[in-house]
């Protein structure tokens, strides 16, 4: 705890809320926060393995920016949502929603497997944070949205922010390097025990934030609807779209969960389980179709390389669930006449401010990432390497002949560092991902 002080006032900078009532909300988040943990820290670290070069990528580095990412969104939550107050509290609550804002960033990093590197992720998981953050207070606090509602927008946020910063890192070689992006058995049943453990949480996931019994009671049993629809679906159809008959990996791995995010803004609302079925049944169509269409024949054309099709798994079937939510609203407020243009239009500037917060904040944080890491590798092999040189030679001038001909005539060249970061096509920029 840290204390500002002046002549008037004590502002709290930050606490843990131990009050009896956020006690009692703890003990009820808590079973549900260890799923919504496991989802994000073991569901997508394991859900991106399937690429059998950067298995490691997927799962390390998961873990690194998830781990950044929840301390950066507490502190950007609390300053956005509670510091006007002059208390920024910090309780399991709060924690619960920076693991779900974090859950934008292991969505766009599916985007950019492969092509970026750890600087680069590090500076997106805080732009990226940041950013969704200040979308999210947007909605609240102007457009009234619901809080549960706002923080589902993570799915449309992720994705298109992924997509815009993938735009930036796109090289025409990588149609061409398709060795890269093909699979093993091995790598394909570490991505399905990622989708198992996502499958079996996604319930808990819709439904953690809702505080009205009922409405969290509905949320669980449609989301869970959605979802089997979903999953069958995706077997259904992937034997359907093939030659031969035989099951796809990479059309499992995109339908199974796109139930689940399609309900993801309106599972509290739905009356009935078989609109719910019904919504994971589009949601799976739509996976499929654009597992065929996008990534073929669109992606290219828009110069948007999207590593783990994650437009797929979760753009295509959370705008599906946005566009269900305000049909769904429509129908529910239908007897207010007077005021159901507004609230729909409310609605759907909600989502839509998402996605073009999502698409510009990507955008700009692909440009200015590539120029991050262009900075951080001249620092290194230029600034650095005379900095080590001259500390080395200091200490040993008998080393000086050894040591200048190396690494001062020409860095750019002769450095072993320099080398090992401009080794061919590791990453976009130079920094290597680690890859197997």
């Amino acid at each position: 705890m840290s204390d500002v002080k002046d002549n008037s006032e004590t502002v709290i900078v930050s606490r843990f809320d131990c009050s009896i009532d956020n006690l009692f909300l703890g003990v009820l988040c808590h079973a549900a926060f260890q799923d919504v943990n496991v989802m994000v820290i073991f569901g997508f670290g394991f859900l991106l393995a399937f690429l059998k070069r950067y298995g490691f990528s997927s799962t390390g580095f998961n873990l690194l920016i998830a781990a950044l990412g929840v301390q950066w969104a507490v502190l950007v939550e609390g300053f956005l949502f509670h510091f006007s107050a002059g208390d920024m509290k910090i309780s399991l609550h709060s924690i619960l929603k920076a693991i779900i804002s974090v859950t934008a960033v292991l969505i766009s990093a599916g985007a950019l497997l492969g092509k970026a590197n750890p600087i680069q992720l590090i500076w997106m998981a805080l732009v990226e944070v940041a950013a969704f953050s200040t979308s999210r207070w947007i909605n609240v606090k102007f457009l009234k949205v619901e809080e549960h509602t706002s923080l589902m927008h993570v799915h449309i946020f992720g994705t298109y922010f992924g997509l815009a910063a993938s735009w930036w890192l796109h090289r025409s070689s990588l149609s061409n390097r398709v060795e890269k992006e093909k699979s093993n058995p091995i790598s394909d049943l570490f991505s399905m025990l990622g989708i198992l453990f996502l499958w079996m949480f996604w319930p808990s996931f819709n439904s953690v934030l809702i505080m009205d019994v009922m409405q969290k009671r509905n949320a669980i049993s449609n989301t869970y609807y959605a979802i089997a629809v979903s999953a069958v679906a995706a077997f259904a159809l992937s034997a359907l779209s093939s030659r031969n008959g035989k099951i796809r990996m990479v059309h499992i791995h995109h339908a199974t969960l796109a139930g689940g995010v399609a309900l993801g803004f309106s599972a509290p609302n739905i009356p009935c389980p078989w609109i719910a079925m019904i919504l994971g049944l589009l949601a799976s169509v739509i996976s499929v179709l654009g597992s065929h269409c996008l990534q073929t024949y669109l992606n290219p054309v828009l110069k948007i390389h999207d590593s783990c099709g994650v437009h797929n798994t979760f753009g295509l079937p959370g705008l599906l669930g946005a566009i269900a939510n305000v049909i769904l609203f429509i129908i529910i407020k239908w007897a207010s006449l007077s005021s159901l243009a507004y609230l729909a239009l409310i609605e759907v500037a909600s989502f839509s401010l998402t996605i073009a917060i999502g698409l510009g904040s990507g955008f700009i944080t692909g440009q200015y990432g590539k120029a991050l890491c262009k900075f951080f590798l001249i620092f290194s092999e230029h600034v650095l390497c005379d900095c080590i040189t001259s500390a080395v030679t200091a200490v040993f001038p008998g080393l000086l002949p050894l040591l200048v001909p190396r690494y001062c005539a020409d860095c750019s060249k002769n450095i072993h560092v320099g080398r090992g970061f401009a080794a061919a096509g590791n990453t976009v920029m130079g920094l290597p991902s680690v890859q197997h």
